[in-house]
C-alpha cells in the first residue's frame, strides 16, 4: 500500500474508547490475529505491568493502519511484555499494515527484535507455531478419533500411563478456568526450578513477569482472560498450566509438572484433558505457540507461520562477543549458527526480563559460559 507512512508514540492508557473497538474489531477481523496476545486487553494490562511500555500508532497519509504495542529497555525495542509475549505484530487493517523492516525503521533504537512475527516481513527466520483445530462436527471426540488413528501407539501410551498413575497414586482429576493467586504461585515456584534445573534464565526473578500473569489473571471481560487447568492424582498436584484465552481460541501458555511423576507424562494428560473440557465450553483452537518440541506433532493439526528476527541499527555490534564466537565457531559451521542462535535467544529473554544492569550482565555472563561449555562439548567429542 503506498503512501506516506508516519509514527505517533503513546501511552497504552491513552488509548480512547473507539479506538479499543477499533483495535479488537481489526484483530477480529484477520485470522491471522486471533490470538489473545494481539487482543487490547492484554496489551493495556500488560502496559500497566511491563516497565518502559508504550504504543506506536502507524498512520498512512494520515489515517490509522496499525496499532503496535512495545517497551524499550535502553535502545532496544521489543513486543509488549517480551519475554512473555508468544506473538507480536502491527494490529491493523489486513494488507495495509506496516512491513517488519518499516516498524523496526521507524520506531528507531538500536536493535529491534522479535521472535514470533505474525505480518509482512522478509529476512528474519522463518519458524511455525502449531494449533489443534477442534472440528464443529464430532467436537473432542471425532479430533480424538482421527489422532489415535493416525499416532496409535503414542496415545495408547497415554492412556496407559494414565491408568497406572490412577493405580498408583489414585483417581485422576481435571479442572480447567481455575482463578487462584496461590495456586500460579505454586505454578511459578515448579517453573523456578525447573530454569534451574536446565540453566535456563529465571524469567520470574525480575518481579514483574509474576505480576503480569497475576494481573491478567485477575482482569474480568467476557471473553478474554487467563487461568490455570490442574491435574490431580489421588488429590495431590500432579502438573498445572497457565493459559491465555480470547474468543474461541486457547493458548497454552506456561506448563509445570511435578518431576517425581515425569514418567506417568503429567502434562501430556493435562494438555489432552484441557483440550476435550475446552471443547466443551467452546473452544475450537488450541496453541501450542512457537517452538518444535517432539510431542506437538502428535496433537496439532494446524500451522501458522512466524518469523524471528533480530534488526540492528548499521554499525552496531552484536551482542554476542568476539570471543565467544570464535569458541562457538570450533563446533563447526552448522552447529556453530544454531549455538548463535540458542545464545541470542537467551540474550534478548534477559535483556527483556532484567532491567538493572548488574542483573543484566549475571544473567549474559551465565548465558555465554552455557553456550562456551555446549561447543567445547561438541569439539570433544568430534
Amino acid at each position: 500500500m503506498s503512501g506516506a507512512l508516519s509514527v505517533e508514540i503513546r501511552k497504552l492508557d491513552s488509548l480512547t474508547a473507539d479506538e479499543r473497538v477499533q483495535w479488537n474489531a481489526w484483530s477480529a477481523a484477520d485470522p491471522d490475529l486471533a490470538s489473545p496476545y494481539f487482543r487490547v486487553e492484554f496489551a493495556q494490562i500488560a502496559g500497566g505491568v511491563s516497565p518502559g511500555a508504550a504504543l506506536a500508532v502507524f498512520r498512512r497519509d494520515g489515517e490509522t493502519v496499525g496499532y503496535f504495542p512495545h517497551q524499550r529497555r535502553g535502545g532496544a525495542i521489543q513486543p509488549i511484555a517480551a519475554p512473555m509475549n508468544d506473538y507480536h505484530g502491527v494490529i491493523g487493517p489486513k494488507g495495509a499494515v506496516p512491513t517488519l523492516a518499516e516498524v523496526a525503521r521507524l520506531l528507531g533504537g538500536t536493535r529491534f527484535s522479535v521472535n514470533g512475527w505474525v505480518g509482512p516481513a522478509s529476512g528474519g527466520i522463518r519458524g511455525e507455531s502449531f494449533r489443534t483445530a477442534i472440528p464443529e462436527d464430532g467436537g473432542y471426540q471425532a479430533w480424538y478419533a482421527a489422532r489415535r488413528q493416525a499416532f496409535g501407539k503414542y496415545f495408547k501410551d497415554k492412556e496407559r500411563a494414565r491408568r497406572s498413575m490412577a493405580a498408583e497414586f489414585g483417581s485422576v482429576e481435571v479442572q480447567i478456568g481455575v482463578r487462584d493467586g496461590a495456586l500460579l504461585d505454586e505454578l511459578i515456584a515448579l517453573k523456578r526450578e525447573q530454569y534451574r534445573r536446565t540453566t535456563r534464565h529465571d524469567v520470574f526473578a525480575c518481579g514483574w513477569t509474576r505480576d503480569l500473569l497475576h494481573a491478567l489473571m485477575a482482569a474480568e471481560h467476557d471473553d478474554f482472560g487467563a487461568s490455570i487447568a490442574v491435574l490431580r492424582a489421588g488429590g495431590r498436584i500432579a502438573a498445572m498450566e497457565y493459559s491465555l484465552h480470547a474468543g474461541r481460541r486457547f493458548h497454552f501458555w506456561f506448563p509445570a509438572y511435578v518431576p517425581a511423576l515425569a514418567r506417568c507424562s503429567p502434562g501430556i494428560m493435562l494438555s489432552m484433558e484441557t483440550i476435550r473440557l475446552g471443547a466443551e465450553r467452546g473452544y475450537r483452537d488450541f496453541d501450542y505457540g512457537f517452538g518444535g518440541e517432539a510431542y506437538k506433532r502428535y496433537f496439532c493439526d494446524t500451522i501458522q507461520p512466524v518469523t524471528e528476527a533480530a534488526i540492528l541499527k548499521p554499525g552496531l555490534p552484536s551482542a554476542l562477543g568476539e570471543m565467544t564466537a570464535s569458541v562457538l565457531s570450533l563446533a563447526g559451521p552448522e552447529r556453530a549458527e544454531a549455538l548463535r542462535n540458542s545464545l541470542r535467544r537467551r540474550w534478548n529473554v534477559i535483556e527483556a526480563c532484567e532491567t538493572n544492569g548488574v542483573d543484566r550482565f549475571k544473567g549474559v555472563a551465565l548465558a555465554a559460559r552455557v553456550a562456551v561449555s555446549k561447543a567445547m562439548g561438541l569439539t570433544a567429542s568430534a
